[in-house]
């Protein structure tokens, strides 16, 4: 760990750096960004999907920093155990099925939020109403200030200073919103890819200083940290790979607005899905080793840290010089991942709410200034809410939980069935919300306090992870839109492939 007092050199590359990527995005975008400004080319399709003329190769650097910021290398080894890989090793699957399956329909729709696929799907449009409003108090209270919180501690961490996470928090945040309203999605799709080649590069090169600070053996730390088998207690009990997890990943990956829409920035279907896979390949080849050696390498040296173990990590292995070029690339991944939710949320805000119900917007461009500004200003200020939480990333699953797989179940049936009534949807999705909440936050109650670990007993059902609950309440939710649909509203749901489902579907192209 070094001191900044007499660290001038690492500062000094440190600024130099994140000068350098934004000096990089300023040379690639500026010139199609001024353009646009000045023929008052204020549209969605260029505010928020770059104009639709990325290549293969920044929709995948978006894709890639989008997910991958402080949330998975703070908070995944921050469990200093490699069971979590397995969120990263179910994510290349979750990639294909956006290629293979979503990006097409999403380009044969014209989307640009995931929300007007539902509305085209539904008869009336709530249920993209109720959606969109989700997806925004998601990222408001949850994706925003998580991502600069871990950020911030990553940096605290590894400068081993005593200052407030707000004195970190405050300029990514900023820095953020200037990219968002100045470059839109072309300039955040731009700077995701130069910032997440500095930052696979270095991460990779922290696992090969770590496991050579220990001598390559890990043959010491508990089996428990280093099996890839999960036992019931564990955050990802093995059992759970084949109940919730390939639902988390539809979820994430092919309707989850902060992801898809990077996803629908190319010019063509076989573009974009190019950049998907690129996503994909990165995701099972780099990714995983990144996230979770490191913190049981931290483990065996420090011994548990939580979400401080990845900071220390890096400031130990990494030489003075180069602790401030990683230090300059995190910044730049908290940057570009927090720009780029910042720019879903304002696709979502204007096209689903201000368009329909305040009025038509004639430029998008100077709304997206004044939501930046506004959300800017609510992240910071909700970073402190995230200091007490034991485990970053825990939290953050079993929070997307509420909306995920009620959300996924609206999708489910709008694109399985034909005949279906909005309200009925998003009576499933009431269900699913509740269901969830039922579960994890009554029948769980804290137990006992030992060693700075909280323990949790359940009521119910002792197996019953909260994976498990995700992939029941997607069941439910659906049976009760189905149930509702036919039972309240009269209306008899037809299943696509059926031949009537056909029928209908021939008829709606």
């Amino acid at each position: 760990m070094f001191s900044i007092s007499n660290s001038v050199g690492q500062i000094a590359i440190f600024v130099g750096l994140t000068a350098l990527i934004a000096l990089l995005t300023y040379w690639k975008v500026h010139g199609k960004a001024a353009q646009q400004r000045t023929s008052g080319d204020g549209s969605t399709k260029e505010v928020f999907l770059a104009g639709g003329g990325l290549t293969w190769l920044f929709v995948a650097g978006s894709i890639t920093l989008t997910n991958l910021s402080t949330e998975q290398l703070v908070g995944m080894n921050g469990n200093q155990m490699l069971l979590l890989a397995w969120w990263e090793l179910s994510g290349f699957v979750g990639l294909l099925i956006l290629a293979y399956v979503f990006v097409p329909i999403y380009y044969r729709n014209n989307c640009t939020t995931v929300t007007e696929l539902l509305e085209r799907r539904y008869k009336g449009g709530s249920i993209r109403t109720v959606i969109s409003a989700l997806f925004l108090l998601g990222n408001i209270l949850i994706y925003l200030p998580a991502a600069l919180y871990s950020g911030s501690l990553f940096l605290k961490s590894m400068f081993g200073v005593d200052w407030s996470l707000l004195w970190f928090a405050a300029p990514m945040a900023i820095i953020a919103a200037v990219y968002t309203i100045t470059g839109g999605l072309r300039a955040v799709a731009v700077m995701d890819t130069y910032s997440g080649i500095g930052v696979l590069a270095i991460a990779f090169l922290v696992v090969i200083l770590a496991l050579a600070a220990v001598g390559f053996d890990l043959s010491t730390v508990p089996a428990e940290r280093t099996s890839m088998i999960g036992s019931i207690d564990s955050p990802i009990p093995f059992h759970t790979l084949f109940t919730g997890m390939i639902f988390i990943q539809i979820f994430y990956w092919s309707t989850n607005q902060n992801i898809t829409q990077k996803a629908m920035t190319a010019p063509t279907v076989k573009e974009a899905q190019k950049g998907v896979l690129a996503a994909a390949v990165v995701r099972i080849l780099i990714i995983p080793a990144i996230v979770v050696i490191p913190g049981v390498v931290a483990y065996k040296l420090f011994g548990s840290l939580g979400d401080a173990a990845y900071g220390k990590l890096v400031a130990h292995v990494l030489p003075n010089w180069m602790s401030g070029a990683f230090a300059a690339m995190m910044m730049a991944a908290v940057i570009a991942h927090t720009s780029a939710i910042l720019n879903s949320s304002v696709a979502l805000y204007s096209v689903d709410f201000h368009d329909k119900f305040i009025r038509p917007v004639t430029n998008h461009w100077q709304l997206a200034a004044i939501v930046s500004i506004i959300l800017t200003v609510t992240s910071i200020l909700l970073v402190p809410v995230y200091e007490n939480a034991e485990s970053i990333i825990n939290l953050l699953q079993q929070l997307n939980g509420l909306s995920s797989m009620p959300i996924l179940s609206a999708f489910v049936t709008g694109l399985l069935f034909r005949n279906m009534d909005a309200r009925a949807a998003i009576a499933g999705l009431i269900w699913g919300v509740a269901s969830y909440a039922f579960h994890n936050f009554v029948l769980y109650v804290p137990d006992t306090l030992y060693a700075g670990e909280t323990f949790y007993q359940h009521i119910g059902i002792g197996w019953l992870h909260y994976i498990d609950v995700m992939a029941i309440v997607l069941v439910t939710s659906v049976l009760t839109g189905l149930l509702v649909n036919r039972v309240i509203f009269g209306n008899r749901a037809v299943f696509i492939w059926s031949k009537e489902g056909r029928r209908l579907s021939a008829l709606e192209i």
